[in-house]
């Protein structure tokens, strides 16, 4: 056999020689493209592996009354998050945390579980407000735990007992709905966020900024030292309208009664107080809700989480008679209107019965209103109709929102012919009126639409919007989107002939006494003046078939507020199956008693004395609006005599020694 020698071929030589030359590129290209190209971002991942960032959480702002009276205030907590970017598998580590942390194993894996598409270097809050025992253990096993990390910060300490609690509202952990939701966008899983009353109104306010602290780890996780830190900025503290002594007098008057009590300013629109019953306890929520007390809580058939004094949406009952006088009066329908009450009426081939069965014998429109007559009301209603009482109610505010600064305000409702065919495609029937003339029908109202309402019809037309935070607390341009946010019937001028207001609230101030429908809510000294009401639950033919119960009562109501005209309180009273209106009147009664009593207390406190106010008699001639004022025409033009009309002022008179006495006119007349 002859040995040869074998030689590759030329053409395979090339292409070997080829190969290694594009390994070799390719290698090159690796290296190249880590060092050069990815240098920064594995810079930045090496810092990560190096450098944690623990939040440091702002406190939310504190909340005071209107006297600066500290309402709200925080409290220091301890969290534990888990940090779960160590490279550590802490899966494992799960039972001997929960032990330490007194939680169940599957506690955490729920919340690991709603936490599962958050980025990975984001801390999960494990546990809030943990106690010494477990901030103990936390530092005893740092080294074998090193995926736990406290944070500490403040929690909200509210009143006891519920104290102004739906106006207040409360805080809790961000849900996911409301992460998916724009106006969120700032905000992280975990962070607290207002839910309810001015905490959620106000809480881009309130929330304040978080800082953050950078702490050197080493790869075990462990802390060896600080790096740079940004502090959080507090949230602003704010100061409500509400004053603690009208509030507490109003929240001992409901005491435990379902309902709710709301007291106003007229001149302002700022609320002194607000009670809803039953209430809930915001400290439940400072930490964080279990899910057997939030199912409690929303299942309850009382609904304490309802705030009744902007969500009720109930029929006024006699309340409304007030509305449908000043309509009647101006209208020019019942300046003269005389009715005879003998128990009731016909009208449109229905028989109305009168709440007094024997009747009111001769009524006029002031007897109407503080005997609440009712065939006086079904009489005027039918000669308005539906169409002018709807523009009067309307004018005043009912079936839409008063534009106060607390979320989820109702609307109520006021029927027209327009609105039975939009939302029942049917025609209005004549004969639906009279229901409608007394506050019952398809008429709903909230407790503070109606003291908006009979507010501004005792004020001669100015209709204030209601709020619970003082504007001048806000920056203009946040002030400017709250009254976006919250819009509604706001400040409004109803011109309304002095004579009819007149008429309206010299007939409330008997309603107290005993020729009116309450007279157990007189107040001596005090010009108190007010309307009762009773609105039914059901018809009386479903109750009937039910039976009676307590579900059944009648709603009371009582509208009330002090002086007669021009008033500086007005109290808005809805009690749930109270029955009788008068009932509601007491507790009127008791809030209005305790504002004219510390406002004599005031104006009696010679060290720390407010300008009293002093009622003086005036009379002026032909100004260029007569009506601006208020009064009455005493002189008509007649020639060359000017027209003069007259009333009464108070005149603020400064409370040191001075020359001048000096302020403005408030007319009282």
């Amino acid at each position: 056999m002859l040995n040869r020698e074998e030689k590759l071929p030329g053409f395979k030589l090339t292409v070997i020689q080829y190969g290694i030359v594009g390994i070799l590129l390719v290698l090159v290209f690796g290296l190249w493209r880590l060092q050069v190209i990815g240098a920064e971002n594995y810079h930045a991942l090496a810092e990560a592996n190096r450098i944690r960032k623990v939040p440091i959480l702002a406190p939310r702002g504190k909340l005071f009354d209107r006297e600066g009276r500290l309402l709200v205030d925080n409290y220091p907590s301890v969290s534990c998050y888990l940090v779960r970017e160590q490279g550590h598998d802490y899966i494992g580590d799960l039972p001997m945390i929960a032990r330490g942390l007194n939680m169940t194993v599957d506690q955490i894996q729920a919340i690991l579980k709603k936490y599962r598409t958050a980025p990975k270097y984001q801390p999960l809050p494990l546990k809030q407000d943990i106690t010494p025992d477990e901030q103990e253990f936390i530092e005893a096993h740092r080294d074998d735990f090193p995926e736990l990390e406290t944070v500490e910060e403040q929690r909200r300490l509210y009143p006891k007992d519920g104290f102004a609690a739906h106006l207040i509202g409360y805080v809790g952990e961000v849900s996911e709905d409301m992460l998916n939701n724009p106006q969120y966008a700032y905000y992280e899983p975990g962070d607290v966020v207002g839910k309810s009353g001015v905490e959620q109104s106000y809480d881009a306010i309130l929330r304040g900024q978080d800082g953050s602290q950078d702490v050197i780890v080493d790869s075990h996780g462990r802390e060896v030292g600080k790096l740079g830190t940004e502090h959080a900025v507090p949230g602003k503290s704010l100061k409500l309208t509400i004053d603690v002594d009208i509030q507490r007098a109003a929240e001992n008057a409901l005491g435990d009664r379902n309902g709710a009590i709301i007291a106003m300013d007229p001149h302002t629109g700022e609320v002194l107080a607000m009670v809803s019953r039953p209430y809930f306890d915001p400290n439940d929520f400072a930490v964080r809700i279990g899910r057997d007390e939030w199912n409690k809580l929303v299942t309850d058939p009382e609904h304490p989480l309802l705030n009744k004094a902007i969500q009720a949406q109930l029929a006024p009952g006699s309340t409304f008679k007030i509305i449908m006088a000043a309509a009647g009066l101006e209208e020019g329908v019942a300046q003269d209107m005389k009715v005879h009450c003998s128990g009731g009426v016909s009208l449109f081939g229905t028989y109305q019965k009168c709440w007094v069965h024997s009747g009111h014998g001769e009524v006029n429109i002031s007897k109407a209103i503080y005997q609440s007559c009712d065939v006086f009301f079904y009489t005027l209603a039918a000669r308005l109709g539906i169409e002018k009482i709807a523009k009067w109610a309307h004018a005043f505010g009912i079936g839409e929102k008063t534009g106060i600064d607390l979320p989820n305000e109702a609307s109520g409702t006021m029927p027209s012919e327009e609105w039975k065919m939009r939302v029942f495609h049917q025609r209005w029937y004549p004969g639906e009126v009279t229901s409608v003339g007394i506050g019952q029908g398809a008429v709903t109202a909230t407790p503070v639409q109606m003291a908006r309402a009979i507010s501004g019809i005792a004020s001669g037309g100015a209709f204030k919007r209601p709020h619970v935070v003082f504007p001048d607390e806000l920056p203009a341009d946040y002030r400017k989107a709250m009254y976006d946010t919250f819009s509604g019937s706001g400040d409004k001028i109803v011109p309304l002939d002095s004579a009819s207001w007149e008429t309206i609230t010299d007939a409330m101030a008997l309603v107290p006494t005993p020729t009116g429908t309450d007279a157990s809510a007189h107040l001596d000294g005090i010009d108190f003046a007010g309307k009762t009401g009773s609105a039914q639950t059901m018809s009386n033919a479903l109750a009937a078939r039910l039976g009676h119960a307590h579900s059944m009562k009648d709603n009371a109501w009582f509208v009330g507020f002090t002086p007669r005209r021009n008033p500086d309180i007005v109290v808005c009273i809805l009690f749930e199956a109270g029955e009788h209106g008068k009932l509601a009147g007491r507790l009127a009664a008791r809030v209005i008693e305790a504002y004219v009593n510390k406002q004599r207390r005031l104006e009696n406190n010679l060290i720390a004395k407010a300008p009293a106010k002093v009622d003086v008699g005036a009379l002026w001639d032909n100004p260029i609006d007569p009506k601006i004022f208020g009064g009455k025409q005493v002189v008509k033009p007649k020639g060359d005599q000017a027209e003069m009309w007259g009333g009464h002022f108070y005149l603020t008179v400064p409370p040191v020694k001075t020359s001048t006495v000096a302020a403005a006119m408030s007319p009282v007349n």
